[in-house]
Parts: structure tokens; C-alpha cells; sequence
């Protein structure tokens, strides 16, 4: 069954893409700020490009960051970042001096798109996107490991993106989920993003598969049809989220999560993934009705 799993991996790998993943996060950005007086556009700078940061870095998020009505100012903006209590823009953002990270919220609420780029660009951006990136794939495999054995919901597997029905092996969809989004992590980070620059962590995604499968199907075995589904979406959501934060953790100060930090992470992970997989369950059951 081993082998079977890492065959169906590397086939299912060839379907992934770094190249667009890292293309998407390096899209350049023009970010237009505009506020009435210096001192708060001042202000906005330090919180989009921090002074404590390094001078090569503030000087490249400058390059993205644009006083509006300055000469040479480009024609057109990704996005637009007004002091709050300017007149409304349509498309802008408003700047909350009190409470930046609102303003980090409310941007990523409505660009969606710009996530990736914001990240790897914009330092205030990056915990959220990096937060939300593994909350979104934990819930991702959460879903697959539950509905795959639910045969009305099977039409609800394809939501996530995958040709689920080419791969033989559950285990080989979670686990090139979970490579997906190491490749995000990555990008967001901005870190070098594809196989080969990224071989140790997706190596360790590869070997920590069996383990978590092996305990969902001991699991899963041991509880009665129906009331099984629960735990394994669970172990699928906890395993996904420990792993995603491992690979932030790399990326963030080049170290791994320590035994004792795991296992906290994968208690508090597996509640979560429980309450998420008893929602959905019923959400679905509901449906049917």
C-alpha cells in the first residue's frame, strides 16, 4: 500500500504547478495612499513598510507604495489606502489609524485576489494570509476525508479543486493538498517556492502521510459507521493544520515546531477540526432533507 500511495503522489504532484503559485505572489503591486496631512501618510508607511525591517526591504515595498497626487505617479492602482475620514472612494480602503490590522481585514475580505502578493510584499499582510492559507486547506481535507464517505456529498468533493477520482488513495489527495500549501506558505513568506527549493518540507509531508493515516483508519475502525466520520474529518483537519504550521514556522525564524509544541497544536487542532466536521456533516445531512 506504501508504495501504491507514493507512486499515486508523484503522479499527482506533476499536477501541481510552483510556477503559477510563485508567479501569482510576485505580481507587482501599485499601492496608492493618500491621507491630508504628511504626518499621517507618514504614519501609513510605517505600518506598511516598518522601519525595524531591514533597509533592503522597505526600500522594495516603496517601490509599491505611491503618494496619490504626487508627480509620476502611475495611471492606475491595485489599491487605494485613504485616512479614515476622507470622503469614500469606490474600491478604497480606509486607513484606521487607531487599529491598522482592521484595515489589513478589510482588504483581504474583499481582494481575495491580491492575498498572495499583499503577503509576500507587505509584512502586516502576512500573518493573516499565511493564517487564513492553512485554516482554508485543513478545512479543505476536513471536508474531503468527510464527504468522500458520505455518497450523496461525493458532487461536493470537486469545490476543492481536485480530480479527487484519480487517485485511488484519500491519503494522496490530503497529502498533495498539504504540498499545496506549503507551496502557498512559501509565496507568502516570501521564500524561494517549487520542489527542489522546497524538497525538505515537502519530504516531511510525504513521510508524516502514513502516520496520520494509519491513526484515522484505527480511529475510524473502532467507532460505528457514521459516528467514525467525525473523528478521521478531524485527525484529517488536525494533521493538515500542524503540518501548516510547521512550514510557517520554517519560514518565519528557519526552525521546526518542538515534540511538545506539536502535540499541543494537534490537541488544540483537533478540537477545532471536530466542531468544523460536526458542522458540516449536519449541513449536509440538512441538505438532503
Amino acid at each position: 500500500m506504501a508504495t501504491l500511495i507514493l507512486r499515486q503522489l508523484r503522479t499527482a504532484i506533476r499536477h501541481l504547478n510552483p510556477g503559477e503559485v510563485r508567479e501569482d505572489a510576485a505580481r507587482p503591486l501599485s499601492i496608492g495612499l493618500a491621507a491630508i496631512s504628511g504626518q499621517s501618510l507618514a504614519a501609513m508607511e510605517d505600518f506598511l513598510a516598518p522601519p525595524e525591517i531591514s533597509r533592503r526591504k522597505r526600500t522594495q515595498i516603496f517601490e509599491s507604495l505611491h503618494r496619490v497626487g504626487d508627480p509620476g505617479r502611475p495611471s492606475h492602482y491595485d489599491l487605494v489606502i485613504l485616512e479614515e475620514g476622507l470622503p469614500e472612494t469606490p474600491g478604497a480602503f480606509p486607513f484606521y489609524a487607531s487599529d491598522p490590522d482592521r484595515t489589513v481585514r478589510e482588504i483581504l475580505k474583499e481582494r481575495k485576489d491580491l492575498a498572495l502578493p499583499l503577503a509576500r510584499t507587505l509584512v502586516p499582510f502576512r500573518k493573516p494570509v499565511v493564517d487564513g492559507i492553512i485554516r482554508d486547506i485543513s478545512r479543505e481535507n476536513a471536508l474531503f476525508s468527510l464527504f468522500t464517505a458520505l455518497p450523496s456529498a461525493i458532487p461536493n468533493i470537486f469545490s476543492l479543486g481536485w480530480a479527487a477520482s484519480e487517485f485511488a488513495s484519500d491519503t494522496v489527495v490530503l497529502t498533495l493538498n498539504q504540498v499545496r500549501m506549503a507551496l502557498l506558505i512559501a509565496a507568502a513568506s516570501d521564500s524561494p517556492v517549487g520542489f527542489l527549493e522546497q524538497k525538505r518540507q515537502i519530504g516531511a509531508i510525504v513521510a508524516g502521510a502514513f502516520g496520520w493515516r494509519a491513526l484515522a483508519r484505527e480511529l475510524a475502525g473502532k467507532i460505528p459507521f457514521g459516528q467514525g466520520l467525525i473523528p478521521q474529518a478531524s485527525i484529517a483537519y488536525a494533521g493538515t493544520y500542524v503540518v501548516g504550521l510547521g512550514v510557517d514556522r520554517y519560514h518565519r525564524i528557519g526552525d521546526s515546531l518542538t515534540s511538545s509544541e506539536r502535540a499541543a497544536a494537534y490537541r488544540q487542532a483537533l478540537e477545532s477540526g471536530r466542531r468544523f466536521a460536526r458542522w458540516a456533516l449536519e449541513s449536509e445531512r440538512g441538505r438532503d432533507r
